[in-house]
């Protein structure tokens, strides 16, 4: 964020698993002179740096309450099971709910799934984060459902997670505060929809050039036809 004699620059929240590598690229060639602060944000405070004004935007996964606030779906991730490497279920491509039956699930307090219902067998202690819940099962307390990003995030040697069938996913997403219209908003908006440099929005008016240089520009245009000379009368001869 700026101040009103501050020199432009925009600040772009993002929750943890989040990877905004690439739009921040493509910002830093279309506008190298205007910074990009990126300020990574717990989940639970994402939507409240919105509205309070200390980000211009944030990535962050939905659902979330919208009120106030745009959000653009971007894309979903892939749910997994955390499990430990040496865990029967390590040895298949895919899971069930059904195939973990009769295991314990932990339900960390920064769940970021949209359950209905936590699945399975529930712990009876709530860890506070989803590194705590990882250091869990690598201690064989139970097992993890989480977004594919974060298991990558929090990667362990002695862990190993596979993909988890009919269960909720995650959809990460844009969000920016409804009456925030700036050019950098619009700007960033753009980039992370795919708009190219010369779209609509994205490209800057070109200056109208002046009759004159369009004139001389052209040298094809026709001239102005001539006005013909008026021709005077022959002296008559003297007889």
């Amino acid at each position: 964020m700026t101040g009103p004699d501050a020199p432009p620059s925009f600040t772009l929240g993002y929750v943890p698993g989040v990877t905004p590598g690439k739009w921040v690229r493509t910002w830093q060639e279309r506008l190298p002179k205007v910074p990009l602060i990126l300020n990574a944000v717990n989940p639970p405070e994402a939507t409240r740096k919105i509205h309070d004004r200390e980000v211009d935007a944030a990535l962050l996964r939905l659902p979330i309450d919208r009120t106030g606030l745009h959000a653009i779906p971007l894309y979903v991730e892939t749910t997994v099971i955390v499990v430990p490497k040496d865990h029967v279920v390590a040895a298949a491509d895919e899971v069930t709910l059904q195939d973990l039956a009769d295991e314990l699930f932990l339900h960390p307090h920064d769940d970021t799934l949209d359950w209905p219902h936590p699945p399975g067998k529930l712990a009876e202690h709530r860890p506070e984060t989803t590194a705590d819940a990882m250091e869990l099962v690598a201690a064989g307390v139970g097992l993890l459902v989480v977004p594919q990003s974060l298991a990558r995030l929090h990667h362990r040697r002695d862990l190993t997670y596979r993909p988890l069938a009919d269960v909720p996913e995650s959809q990460v997403a844009l969000s920016w505060l409804e009456d925030e219209t700036t050019d950098l908003m619009e700007q960033f908006i753009g980039i992370v929809r795919g708009r190219t440099v010369n779209s609509t929005r994205g490209k800057a008016p070109e200056p109208k050039q002046p009759k004159q240089a369009k004139a001389k520009a052209n040298p094809k245009s026709p001239k102005p036809p001539r006005k013909p000379q008026r021709q005077g009368k022959k002296p008559r001869r003297r007889s």
